[in-house]
């Protein structure tokens, strides 16, 4: 039997969600928590985004396949969040296909970055914005969008140290709103490779910095050459929001996780 939990995080503390051996990760504290839940019983847990270092998630999908389940589905989030720390939770249980895949069987996920506009910083805001005090040219930056939507080659768009076999993605949407400064860069996908939406918002920057002309993004894009885009943003502006399921669990749609479900 296959256990889909929907989970939540702060990851101000954490060393992204990927477990390692001499870090404290989110996969690490939950995978820990959920022994403790199942009394030692063997389980499997993967995650649908590894998530780096300092970043945070409203709606990361994990699948747990445990050995033995001692207690109801329904009841799991409740049982774990009694024993997880308060920067974690969970936030939904069900159960899922034995076939399903929480990497494979993503149509889309949703990813968010925020940026404070404004000439200090604002302390409230230090560790889920990146702070930009020279003023953005929004309007600029929303007109830049339209350039990355669509399948292409993000090559440009990738740090180095990935491993993936294709840097070929689709990008559904790419929005940005500004509310008395702050910026919320709003992006939807098929899926992202190695830094992609910290890249893609950090050219976003330079353009509102007028250090990049809108017009030459289709040839950032087709040059995959990571030295033309932007800088990579700091991770504590990005938060996953939301990944999205084609298949039917258990003979209805997996409801997607929104962000004002949680705000």
């Amino acid at each position: 039997m296959g256990i889909l939990l929907k989970v939540a995080y702060d990851g101000t503390n954490y060393a992204g969600w990927q477990i390692q051996k001499n870090d404290i990760t989110v996969h690490g504290v939950l995978h820990d928590a959920i022994k403790q839940i199942l009394n030692g019983s063997d389980f499997s847990l993967l995650g649908a985004s590894r998530t780096d270092a300092g970043v945070h998630a409203l709606g990361q999908c994990v699948h747990l396949m445990p050995e033995n389940l001692n207690i109801p589905v329904e009841r799991l989030p409740y049982a774990l969040n009694s024993v997880l720390p308060k920067d974690i939770a969970v936030l939904d249980s069900k159960i899922v296909s034995d076939d399903f895949h929480p990497i494979r069987d993503a149509i889309s996920k949703t990813y968010i970055y925020k940026i404070w506009n404004k000439a200090y910083r604002n302390p409230l805001l230090h560790n889920y914005s990146a702070h930009i005090s020279k003023g953005l040219d929004v309007e600029l930056m929303q007109e830049s969008c339209i350039h990355f939507v669509g399948k292409h080659d993000f090559a440009a768009f990738c740090a180095t140290g990935s491993s993936v076999k294709t840097t070929v993605r689709e990008i559904f949407s790419l929005k940005i709103s500004n509310s008395n400064g702050l910026i919320e860069i709003f992006v939807n996908g098929n899926g992202f490779l190695y830094n992609m939406v910290r890249i893609i918002a950090g050219t976003l920057v330079e353009v509102g910095l007028g250090k990049i002309n809108p017009n030459t993004i289709p040839a950032i894009i087709a040059s995959c050459d990571r030295n033309k885009a932007g800088r990579t943003m700091p991770p504590q502006g990005l938060t996953l929001i939301e990944v999205e399921y084609n298949k039917p669990e258990n003979g209805r749609q997996m409801p997607p996780i929104r962000s004002f479900d949680f705000l």
